[in-house]
């Protein structure tokens, strides 16, 4: 009885006196997904369905993937839509991607998944020539079309992209690849959100299209959260959901709106 009285007269002095109380930072609810190149949106299906189950608000960009300029444009139409602070998650050339339109202010954190995250003045092209994947020294892996779009060669996509993918989808998604122009790995960026903004990162171990040990680079110079999937291909938001889930519901958690 004398605890709740003075549990009572506590909160009363709180309103007589005008003290506010500290506010609990409430987690981030809305989550926009970035895919990278040569993929579409539908591989963020897994992830997807465990943050919408968790109760978070989830939205995919489709990026046109004609230069980094449209794919930035189309990202921040989704970002527009959100009612309130977002995390902005980037697969792949995403991260490039993410590190532009990242610097709109709903976003509050970026989480970069196997991801580029290049600086203002670098382009991705330019940094994976310093440490090249497995991927750009086989000949023939990446093709070129004459008007300047590109694929990987389908014959190498299971291997190359998705190895910890069953078979039978990963060559799905080999012929399903949207072309992607050459030119948006060699723009240099214009802006870099994880200068201001808090980010985290998963480095995919066995990673052939993006060197691991240039992942790490990039999200140790971000100063980054990082983890490190073991065995994980490129793929590693596809084979490994769980893990970038929980990766993305930290950021949200942490992040301040």
């Amino acid at each position: 009885m004398k605890k709740s009285l003075s549990r009572n007269l506590g909160i009363a002095a709180i309103f007589l006196l005008g003290i506010t109380a500290p506010a609990v930072a409430a987690p981030v609810k809305n989550i926009v997904l970035v895919h990278g190149a040569w993929v579409d949106a539908s591989g963020w299906k897994p992830v997807y369905q465990i943050l919408v189950k968790d109760g978070y608000h989830v939205t995919m960009v489709q990026e046109p993937l004609t230069s980094l300029q449209d794919d930035v444009a189309a990202t921040k139409r989704i970002l527009d839509q959100q009612s309130g602070p977002t995390i902005l998650v980037g697969h792949s050339y995403g991260g490039s991607v993410i590190t532009e339109a990242g610097v709109d202010p709903k976003v509050v954190g970026l989480v970069y998944v196997a991801a580029t995250a290049a600086d203002v003045g670098e382009d991705e092209g330019e940094l994976a020539n310093r440490m090249p994947s497995f991927t750009a020294m086989q000949k023939g892996a990446i093709v070129a079309t004459p008007d300047g779009f590109t694929y990987l060669n389908r014959a190498d996509f299971p291997a190359d992209f998705a190895p910890d993918l069953p078979h039978e989808q990963a060559v799905f998604e080999a012929q399903s690849q949207i072309l992607t122009a050459g030119k948006v790995f060699n723009t240099p960026l214009t802006a870099a959100a994880w200068r201001t903004k808090p980010s985290w990162a998963i480095v995919a171990g066995a990673d052939k299209i993006i060197n691991p040990n240039l992942e790490r680079w990039y999200y140790a110079r971000a100063h980054s959260h990082t983890i490190v999937a073991p065995g994980a291909s490129h793929s590693v938001y596809e084979s490994r959901p769980q893990t970038v889930a929980a990766v993305i519901e930290e950021a949200a958690q942490h992040a301040q709106p």
